[in-house]
């Protein structure tokens, strides 16, 4: 291969190799608290089961971690009335507020950082941005190579679901 060695090591230093302050809390926020509530906030009321399937963590750790979220007040577990050995986690009033404003913090220093590359830069690094990703969808490591019908497939769908991204956002 030519430039494509020097393209992964060059991806792998560059976003891998040195973790930003940001990455690092993305990162932490994909494991603990942050998680749990960005989960419940989209899904709805989980058992800790499905939070640790979630999380692929133990159910040891995820009673650790919703012990302390309820000591802050950020969910409740209650038993399920029609099961009584089932627990139901739920947000709190707080811990919507808490995923809310961590969600616009986040938000504004990606905007931030946006608004220092412009828009035109900010663009072209959504589109590649979005088309490496579609190839990530489909390249397996120590798999074959997708076929041109498979790749094609893929843009195809990523198309299909910008699409009707789009349309949900102009009916909101």
């Amino acid at each position: 291969m030519g430039f494509e060695d020097d393209a992964v090591h060059e991806l792998w230093t560059t976003v891998w190799g040195h973790k930003s302050v940001m990455q690092r809390e993305m990162v932490r926020g994909a494991h603990g608290e942050a998680f749990v509530i960005r989960q419940l906030a989209h899904i709805g009321t989980m058992t800790p089961s499905q939070l640790a399937d979630a999380m692929r963590a133990t159910s040891g750790r995820v009673s650790t971690l919703l012990s302390s979220m309820e000591k802050k007040g950020l969910v409740t577990r209650e038993v399920d009335p029609d099961d009584r050995r089932v627990v139901r986690v739920s947000l709190t009033d707080s811990g919507r507020e808490r995923g809310r404003r961590d969600m616009q913090e986040m938000r504004d220093a990606v905007c931030w950082i946006f608004s220092q590359m412009g828009e035109r830069r900010t663009r072209e690094f959504i589109d590649l941005t979005r088309e490496f990703m579609t190839y990530m969808s489909i390249c397996r490591p120590g798999k074959p190579r997708p076929t041109p019908e498979e790749v094609q497939a893929a843009f195809d769908e990523q198309s299909k679901r910008r699409e009707s991204d789009g349309e949900q956002r102009a009916r909101n």
